[in-house]
């Protein structure tokens, strides 16, 4: 069996690491889980956050922010999470290389789901057109469907529309994975194509795919996951209950707190305003309380 950690962080942003940083600091095991350059404000600049003087690069605050976590005693593994289930208390967090066990979780990846932007894609969206492989495989069995994407989460779904499809196609620019789930995508019968989608082509539903080298590919469905598992699936995989309102954020109270003990969720995943400011509120709380419950989990696992 995997160590058990106390608090897992899903998400490198201002939430998450703020999240490591305050549950490291209450003797908790922190793991932060993901890479850096998906947070928001990774490529942008920010100017409007207390005691920043200027203009300072995004990049360059999580990079300050990461170094005060390790220094403290957080551990960081920089790859996407692929998968979350809870199992006998605790929670099985799947990665694109191995599985690690955690007492809590904190959700902080943001919010953004990507699109293609290419013709066809708003017109043929919920009529073979998906942003969702775990949500949508069962619509497409014995079909012939294609995952559109680079990363682990195109590759994932992949792999995970074979249980489904008759068909699998994968189309890919440049494949950015680890070598385990590149190898796992090398022995499977995905069809891989190493080019673009130009145009989703169909009358009412999804009939085929215009590629950039001007083939086409026949599919009845298209499954565009671009970048890392969003964490509103992993969420809702999970059974997190979303607002009510709008079914777009997570739904905590004032302690960050979700309606499945043990998960928590701060920055933009828990609803606006998207701000900064926010997040590394929330990331503070959800750090606090989360390292609450693992410590007194841990008194209990130990009188047991």
């Amino acid at each position: 069996m995997s160590e058990l950690i106390d608090v897992i962080v899903v998400g490198a942003g201002p939430a998450g690491l703020q999240a490591a940083v305050h549950a490291v600091r209450k003797k908790a095991s922190v793991l932060v889980l993901g890479r850096p350059h998906k947070s928001a404000i990774y490529w942008g600049h920010v100017e409007n956050y207390l005691c920043v003087d200027g203009v300072t690069g995004g990049k360059e605050l999580l990079a300050i922010g990461r170094a005060q976590a390790l220094r403290f005693g957080a551990q960081f593994v920089e790859e996407d999470v692929l998968g979350i289930e809870q199992r006998d208390g605790h929670f099985d967090m799947r990665t694109e290389s191995a599985t690690y066990l955690a007492r809590t979780v904190i959700l902080a990846t943001g919010t953004s789901k990507t699109k293609l932007k290419v013709k066809g894609e708003k017109e043929l969206t919920g009529r073979g057109v998906s942003y969702c492989v775990d949500c949508d495989a069962n619509f497409f069995r014995n079909a012939k469907v294609a995952v559109v994407g680079n990363e682990s989460a195109a590759v994932d779904g992949a792999l995970t529309l074979l249980k489904y499809a008759s068909e699998v196609h994968l189309v890919v620019k440049e494949l950015a994975v680890s070598q385990e789930l590149a190898g796992k995508l090398a022995a499977s019968s995905i069809k891989v194509h190493s080019t673009w989608v130009k145009e989703i082509i169909g009358e009412n539903a999804v009939e085929k795919l215009l590629l950039e080298d001007d083939s086409t590919l026949a599919v009845e469905g298209v499954f565009i996951e671009l970048g890392a598992k969003g964490a509103m699936e992993l969420a809702t995989n999970l059974g997190v209950q979303l607002d009510m309102e709008t079914f777009s954020y997570i739904d905590t109270n004032k302690r960050q707190e979700t309606n499945l003990a043990g998960v928590y969720a701060a920055g933009d995943i828990a609803g606006p305003p998207l701000q900064m400011a926010k997040a590394v509120g929330e990331g503070c709380v959800a750090g606090w309380y989360a390292a609450n419950f693992a410590n007194k989990q841990k008194r209990i696992e130990a009188a047991d």
